[in-house]
């Protein structure tokens, strides 16, 4: 797997590399991106409308954005999995359940 951080700008873009070249997409790969549990999953399918920038970066669509509530100068976790075929975008939402969650379960919890 592949991990990135990257902001997200005012259209949408992510600025971040690492995570669609170790995906293997280029600009011309089609992109299908779908909701789920509070992540955004991204795949390459034939029949995708959504495409890298020419620059390869990711753009998530207005609707998703603001579905979650992502503005611009949001950082968003990036999480590669070449293995499954898919990118997970994780937004600062996701993000804070899963820390909070673990913070919960070690500290709270009396693990040591």
């Amino acid at each position: 797997m592949a991990y990135g951080f990257g902001s997200v700008d005012d259209r949408g873009r992510v600025a971040d590399l690492v995570t669609p070249r170790a995906m293997g997409w280029t600009p011309s790969t089609r992109l299908e991106i779908s909701a789920t549990r509070g992540l955004l999953v991204v795949r390459a399918h034939a029949d995708g409308v959504m495409y890298l920038t020419k620059r390869g970066h990711l753009r998530l669509p207005t609707p998703y954005r603001r579905w979650y509530g992502l503005v611009p100068g949001d950082r968003v976790l990036l999480v590669a999995d070449p293995a499954q075929g898919r990118l997970v975008v994780h937004p600062p939402a996701a993000l804070d359940r899963l820390i909070s969650e673990a913070h919960a379960e070690l500290l709270d919890g009396g693990v040591a």
